[in-house]
């Protein structure tokens, strides 16, 4: 999910950055240039999994501001102002902050590379 989600944000900042995948470049405000950024940075970051806590908390409070500024303006409801798509990734992207990357993350590897081997058998022998 963490891949997938990860993607589809980092297609949404491709938009921005480069005007491809049938948007365009929303790089002259400073609200285009930031949620572009947060988008690709983001996106990419989420999704090969690196420091994913942090990275997805910004990438749900901009999801949130997101809602906020551009779908409200055509209503509340998201149903109405297709902002559904804003709130999914919202509540996703806080779901993955506070759940973490999982076993599949480069955020997993790095820290099993930290913690020395001796460190995980007295970890693993504690929990048996």
């Amino acid at each position: 999910m963490r891949v997938v989600l990860g993607f589809l944000l980092a297609c949404h900042g491709a938009q921005k950055f480069f005007g491809v995948l049938g948007g365009t470049v929303q790089l002259h405000t400073a609200k285009g240039l930031i949620a572009g950024t947060i988008e690709l940075l983001g996106g990419t970051l989420i999704g090969i999994g690196l420091f994913t806590p942090v990275v997805a908390f910004i990438a749900s409070g901009e999801m949130a501001v997101a809602y906020f500024w551009m779908h409200t303006k055509r209503g509340f409801w998201p149903i109405i102002n297709k902002g559904e798509l804003a709130v999914a990734l919202c509540f996703a992207f806080l779901y993955i902050s506070a759940r973490g990357a999982g076993r599949y993350s480069l955020d997993h590897v790095l820290r099993r590379e930290l913690v020395p081997a001796r460190s995980r058998q007295t970890v693993g022998q504690l929990t048996e």
